[in-house]
């Protein structure tokens, strides 16, 4: 996961997976303008970095490569919203009794 507003990327990062995204809302003078910038393909990650008034969202590979990134000044920046990959929900597998072995549960 990232660490908000910081662009630090903390070990084990388990969301580089296809479909997480980030939305930018940007003022542009005479409204709004928003960019989705999105990991395409597995493996993928987005990350977010704000340094020197700069806020940078970078599609990344798993080496850390730059695929697309972004750059808007911070001043403009209005929001900058996360969106983590949907996972689909688990599905618990039951095990079957052996032969001659009742079901533990009722």
């Amino acid at each position: 996961m990232l660490a908000a507003g910081r662009g630090v990327r903390l070990a084990g990062y388990a969301s580089a997976v296809r479909g997480d995204r980030v939305e930018i809302v940007v003022d542009t003078g005479n409204g709004v303008q928003v960019y989705e910038i999105a990991a395409t393909k597995a493996g993928r990650r987005v990350d977010v970095t704000t340094s020197r008034g700069v806020v940078e969202v970078a599609e990344v590979t798993r080496s850390g490569t730059p695929v697309r990134t972004g750059r808007f000044m911070t001043t403009r920046v209005i929001a900058l919203v996360e969106h983590p990959a949907e996972e689909p929900p688990e599905q618990r597998r039951r095990s079957r009794a052996l032969r001659d072995q009742g079901s533990l549960l009722p």
